[in-house]
């Protein structure tokens, strides 16, 4: 798992983080083990191999999940924050990763 938090620097990514891409900061984060259990609950009930959650966390700490999208971009992502998501891509599709 790669979690990140999307911070939005401005009212229109507040509203909607797409909207404005050059205000946006990426930070990799630890997700709670409740959490983590929950998308490994997910993944193996829907038989996923990828999935991109989208959660927002509260004030108080609470991760809220929103959707999983089993096609998701993470590119972006890779790329802002030097993860090495494409490097797990590749060994899920070698074989090294089940």
């Amino acid at each position: 798992m790669f979690p990140v938090a999307i911070h939005a620097g401005s009212t229109a990514a507040h509203v909607d983080w797409r909207s404005d891409y050059d205000a946006l900061e990426y930070e990799p984060v630890s997700i709670p083990d409740d959490v983590a259990a929950a998308v490994r609950r997910f993944m193996a009930r829907y038989q996923l191999n990828y999935g991109a959650f989208d959660f927002a966390v509260t004030p108080a700490g609470d991760w809220v999940f929103f959707e999983c999208n089993p096609a998701g971009q993470w590119q972006f992502v890779a790329a802002a924050t030097k993860l090495p998501i494409a490097e797990a891509h590749a060994s899920l599709l070698q074989g090294a990763i089940t």
